[in-house]
């Protein structure tokens, strides 16, 4: 049986380096998800393909070294270029698993503040927040 923890929640902050408009755009992007959604040094993502809209799936394959590992979701909110909301499905999460991403102007930049809700464990919330951190440092750098 698995315990889900309702009130664990992870929330990564960076500010990067480009405006928020290209920072939201590559978020709906599938090209530029396979460059930025690497969550590890050995990680990639060869495959991505999203429906940007309400309602619109998303679907990743990344991969970790041999291992394929299928992620995807459903938006729920897109307001450009300052919030996105989705469901997030992986082999790690659990069902009401949700991400919510605010872009923040920030001089000629922008904050973004991820917010992950939803894990069965400490250690998996753990995991995801170095994950989204590597992910917010890539991005950051395809920019």
């Amino acid at each position: 049986m698995t315990i889900v923890e309702k009130d664990l929640v992870l929330t990564v902050e960076r500010t990067l380096s480009a405006p928020p408009e290209a920072v939201f755009d590559a978020w709906l992007n599938p090209e530029m998800l396979t460059k930025f959604m690497c969550p590890g040094p050995n990680a990639t993502t060869p495959e991505a393909a999203t429906d940007p809209k309400v309602g619109g799936r998303f679907d990743l394959i990344m991969k970790n070294g041999d291992e394929a590992l299928p992620h995807g979701g459903v938006y729920k909110t897109i307001d450009r270029p300052r919030q996105i909301v989705f469901t997030w499905e992986s082999p790690f999460s659990v069902e009401g698993s949700e991400v919510t991403i605010e872009f923040t102007p920030k001089g000629r930049g922008t904050h973004v503040r991820l917010t992950h809700i939803r894990f069965a464990t400490e250690e998996l919330r753990d995991n995801h927040n170095a994950g989204w951190t590597a992910i917010l440092e890539k991005l950051d750098s395809e920019l």
